[in-house]
């Protein structure tokens, strides 16, 4: 069986996988939080729901966790992709046997936490739901397994139109699985998150919306990590992230865009419609921290902005901001962003025309995977419970930053790794002006 536990210390629900109960379940057939999340800010949204292409959640589960599904699966794969996406390591029992239709929903509804519910089902509910979702093939289900698909169907664990192709017996092939693997995602808030789409007629009512539940993030471990680190010099600036808001998009199709003024968010959506470009839309708060120099004046403080004087005279600098997280409909979708934005959202000079608002000299805008035109730089990255802290620098700055980090704090896991940014960022991290 799948038993589920609490939620860990980093926002994740885990599952732990026995592959002989799972198994024999096919013979019956059968760190504390600093603030709050404001239920406003996120929609997730299963994958029943998207309107992407049939091997969309392939490509995805592909892209994010490097799952690569085989045509026609068998059981032990099935029950190891499971054990790869909720974090554990399944001991498994060689079982080579085909993954069937049945079986595969039948694991999902365990993994996905929705046992009970299904168990709740009696004979009529269950017929009536398979009825309306026009469900034939239902004789060989005993009556475990028919609730199951019932609860599957009724809560889009199971799509609607895998659901009217269903056959119990049948080989659950890549596609079929996808669905239901993404579905278990979904149930365990690690599938995509967003508050709208690009095109949507709402969609600026809903940035601020969102922007307006934010507020300042602060985790004050992680802080007292990275401001030594910024007393030490050992990097100029740091962010801080809440990882409840994340995003979970497909790496191959999105990137993240960060900035500090709602009003520039809006415009770049609105400029995006004005080209037709349609893609997901997530707003992530986040904290930027800095060194404030005492011979700028004193600063003033508000709700979105704090500082805390250090022994030299100069202050550290919480300042509230986002990143725009944006998942494209197509690559070339992707590779368009960042000419329109170095064409209508980069200041080039003091009183250029025909720019967006706050447009900024060095715009910030990344992508996990290679890009045309972008930089390769790197992270280093800190986590506590459902925060995280992160320093951008240049590759050949990389090493030392992290060795700095791990003599200020000798227990935490240090994130490193690679990623590509925009020109005018890069040349920013090199000391240029634009």
């Amino acid at each position: 069986m799948l038993s589920l536990f609490k939620s860990n210390t980093v926002s994740r629900r885990v599952l732990s996988i026995s592959t002989a109960l799972l198994i024999s379940s096919f013979a019956v057939t059968g760190t504390p939080s600093y603030a709050a999340v404001p239920a406003t800010l996120t929609v997730v949204t299963a994958p029943s729901q998207q309107s992407s292409t049939a091997d969309s959640n392939i490509s995805y589960l592909e892209n994010r966790f490097g799952l690569h599904l085989s045509a026609a699966l068998t059981v032990d794969e099935y029950i190891g992709a499971l054990g790869k996406l909720l974090e554990q390591t399944p001991s498994l029992a060689g079982d080579s046997a085909p993954l069937t239709q049945a079986n595969a929903v039948s694991l999902a509804i365990k993994a996905a936490g929705l046992k009970e519910l299904a168990d709740s089902y009696s004979p009529e509910k269950t017929a009536a739901s398979l009825k309306k979702a026009r469900i034939q093939d239902v004789n060989e289900l005993s009556a475990d397994a028919a609730r199951e698909l019932a609860a599957a169907v009724d809560t889009g664990l199971l799509p609607a139109f895998a659901a009217k192709s269903f056959k119990a017996d049948s080989q659950a092939d890549n596609v079929f699985a996808a669905d239901l693997l993404a579905g278990v995602l979904s149930f365990h808030g690690d599938y995509k998150s967003y508050i709208g789409n690009v095109l949507d007629d709402d969609i600026f009512a809903k940035l601020n919306d969102a922007y307006d539940t934010q507020e300042l993030v602060l985790a004050p471990e992680l802080q007292n990590i990275f401001d030594e680190g910024l007393k030490q010099g050992l990097f100029t600036g740091y962010n801080i992230k809440d990882k409840r808001y994340e995003a979970h998009f497909d790496p191959a199709l999105s990137l993240t865009y960060g900035h500090s003024d709602l009003k520039h968010a809006i415009q770049l959506i609105g400029l995006l419609r004005s080209e037709g470009i349609q893609a997901k839309v997530q707003l992530e708060p986040k904290t930027s921290a800095f060194v404030y120099l005492q011979e700028w004046g004193t600063p003033q403080q508000s709700d979105d902005y704090k500082v805390v004087q250090i022994e030299n005279g100069n202050y550290i600098a919480y300042a509230k901001e986002y990143d725009l997280a944006l998942e494209f409909e197509s690559a070339a979708d992707k590779e368009q962003f960042d000419s329109l934005v170095n064409q209508y959202a980069k200041k080039d000079s003091e009183d250029e025309a025909g720019l967006i608002a706050a447009s900024w000299w060095q715009p910030l805008y990344y992508s996990l995977p290679a890009m045309n035109n972008y930089m390769e730089i790197s992270n280093n990255r800190i986590d506590s419970g459902d925060y995280y802290a992160q320093s951008f620098s240049l590759k050949e700055d990389t090493a030392s930053i992290a060795e700095g980090l791990k003599k200020l704090a000798p227990d935490a896991k240090i994130q490193t790794y690679n990623f590509w940014v925009d020109a005018p960022f890069y040349r920013y991290l090199n000391g240029e002006s634009s």
